[in-house]
């Protein structure tokens, strides 16, 4: 209720703001290469990585270095891996739920989501966001038959260099109200999972644009997301 009035008072800024930020920040594209891939020896892993410019690779130039490169390295070093991601920036959870009902069936061990900030930057209340959340992991566990739905927190945008004040405090804010509602949502859903994953704020951690992640940031968010998914396979 708090965050709701500091918002409405501020809404002429803070729209002032966000123009100025889509004006001016640096557009970065997504991460060049395959977006599948078969690779390693061992058990059969089929995983899915899903979400926005961040699951696209933004920041990085190669997928190679992006989050879909360093998980499949990883996870390949334990299994026979087979990898898929659907990924896009400026996507939405809505969005994201219209492109999984587009797609056909088909089974995947562990799915991998990045989505939320997009969200965040919108009018989406919390409560309609969970609900997203929530039909996101029904679709998944159900027409995709996952057996683990795996969900990144919202990164800490308080910090994001690229958003000047009051905006920055505010969308940072609705970032952590978000994830106390995700995590609250996660605790009550058998096979869905909150990924472990606190974003590091240093310059080399952050893409040129101050906004997305480097392939540093990717490579630990690749990390912890694998120790989970191998946790899970065991």
């Amino acid at each position: 209720m708090i965050l709701n009035l500091l918002i409405l008072a501020l809404s002429p800024l803070l729209l002032i703001q966000g123009l100025y930020v889509k004006r001016t920040t640096i557009r970065l594209p997504e991460a060049t290469g395959a977006r599948q891939g078969e690779s390693g020896q061992g058990d059969t892993l089929k995983i899915l990585i899903l979400g926005d410019s961040a699951a696209a690779g933004v920041g990085t130039a190669s997928q190679q270095d992006a989050l879909s490169g360093h998980l499949a390295s990883r996870l390949s070093l334990k299994f026979r891996l087979a990898w898929q991601l659907w990924a896009e920036t400026g996507r939405t959870s809505r969005r994201c739920l219209a492109v999984l009902e587009q797609q056909p069936s088909e089974p995947f061990d562990a799915v991998l989501i990045s989505l939320g900030v997009n969200d965040v930057t919108s009018i989406l209340s919390r409560r309609e966001w969970l609900t997203l959340q929530t039909r996101l992991a029904d679709q998944l566990m159900e027409k995709f038959k996952a057996r683990h739905v795996i969900f990144t927190p919202l990164p800490p945008m308080h910090h994001f260099p690229a958003l000047p004040q009051p905006l920055r405090c505010v969308l940072g804010l609705r970032a952590k109200q978000f994830n106390r509602g995700l995590k609250a949502l996660i605790e009550k859903r058998p096979g869905c999972h909150l990924l472990v994953f606190d974003l590091p704020m240093q310059t080399e951690f952050i893409a040129a644009d101050g906004f997305h992640p480097s392939a540093k940031t990717y490579g630990l968010w690749a990390k912890q997301a694998a120790e989970l998914i191998e946790h899970q396979a065991a």
